[in-house]
């Protein structure tokens, strides 16, 4: 994190963009360090380095800066997944990249994921829609893949591309917040199976790859 500029010492002027970045950057941390409820906006500017007013030149309130690091984390997610499904052409290597990755964004320091995901926050009616959009296009970006390599209709592959996010949020979620002593990947290869084993049923259409299964892995179907 930034450390603020040594008392007495001109502040370097920074485009409105670095600014903004960096007081999200300290809202974050105090925000993780203290919760929304205790912190204080007076704490944010004093752990960016910079007044009050100037705070407020970026955001109109703290549910507003809350909103802006909301929306953060929410784009990580949308990005974890769309990544996975971007990353290969075999559909068990999509599934397990979607595993995994979730389970990295979840444990990576900085992601937002504790502060956002898994606050009380949750209920606030702004927090909440932007989690429901944020879910909404993760089940479209896998439920895209589906549709096109799969006889499913959009709506049954939406469907599923729900379940598969809901399984990867709320396992990477238990296993975080338990202090799962379970390895990280190991926990994700688990679900990986889990996934896969329900998703391995569903064959290719003959526009999509011939008549192989959804992926060349061995040992799906049964």
């Amino acid at each position: 994190m930034s450390t603020p500029p040594t008392p007495g010492e001109p502040r370097p002027r920074l485009p409105r963009s670095q600014r903004r970045a960096l007081l999200l950057e300290a809202a974050l941390a105090s925000f993780s360090e203290n919760g929304y409820h205790a912190t204080a906006m007076d704490d944010i500017a004093g752990r960016a380095g910079v007044s009050k007013p100037v705070l407020y030149q970026h955001f109109d309130s703290k549910l507003d800066l809350y909103l802006a690091l909301a929306a953060q984390a929410c784009d990580g997610m949308v990005e974890t997944i769309e990544s996975a499904m971007a990353s290969t052409d075999d559909n068990g290597d999509r599934i397990r990249a979607t595993m995994h990755g979730f389970f990295a964004f979840v444990d990576r320091p900085g992601s937002g994921y504790p502060l956002v995901l898994a606050s009380d926050m949750g209920d606030d009616p702004s927090v909440a829609a932007l989690l429901a959009q944020a879910q909404t296009r993760c089940a479209a970006a896998v439920g895209r893949v589906l549709q096109d390599q799969t006889d499913l209709d959009g709506e049954q592959s939406v469907l599923i591309g729900t379940a598969l996010v809901g399984l990867a949020q709320s396992a990477a979620r238990h296993w975080y917040e338990s202090g799962s002593q379970v390895p990280r990947g190991v926990a994700a290869d688990v679900m990986t199976t889990v996934a896969w084993r329900g998703l391995g049923h569903f064959p290719r259409s003959l526009e999509g790859a011939g008549a192989d299964a959804v992926s060349s892995h061995t040992g799906t179907s049964g």
